[in-house]
């Protein structure tokens, strides 16, 4: 069974650097604002074992005019477990926990091999893709949800 909670940042790192930077060093995987008291980690647990994450930190950016914002960061599930819903599940609980706390926009930039499954989730595209070094190609996605 799928259960979802709120972890430490210091539980994401490996999951962070197994999926999203393999080819760079573990410490690659501390963000900024990992620490502060306004973000939230979540994880996503199937039989105790942590198989999805994602960071959610208050993080405006300029390109939107919209009060409250958080940005998403380090969303990856291990791929031996995305038929399980794990990240849209977890997903659907930041929403509902960002929600409480009148969050009105969630943005992400998010990689071009996953902006499908953003588009899924309820995201939108905004401008064009640019890029991440070393990561690769992204475009920013954002969701409202409090309007």
């Amino acid at each position: 069974m799928l259960h979802i909670r709120q972890i430490p940042a210091s539980e994401t790192y490996k999951m962070r650097h197994i999926i999203l930077r393999p080819n760079q060093l573990i410490e690659d995987c501390v963000y900024q604002g990992d620490e502060e008291e306004t973000t939230v980690h979540l994880g996503a647990f199937w039989e105790g074992k942590l198989i999805s994450i994602g960071s959610f930190l208050k993080a405006s950016s300029s390109i939107f005019n919209d009060g409250l914002q958080y940005q998403l960061r380090g969303m990856a599930t291990d791929p031996q477990y995305r038929r399980q819903k794990a990240g849209s599940t977890l997903m659907a609980e930041a929403e509902k926990m960002l929600r409480a706390k009148d969050v009105e926009l969630l943005w992400c930039n998010a990689r071009l091999g996953v902006k499908n499954y953003y588009n899924h989730l309820g995201f939108t595209q905004v401008g064009d893709r640019f890029e991440i070094e070393p990561i690769g190609p992204h475009v920013i996605m954002l969701k409202k949800l409090n309007s």
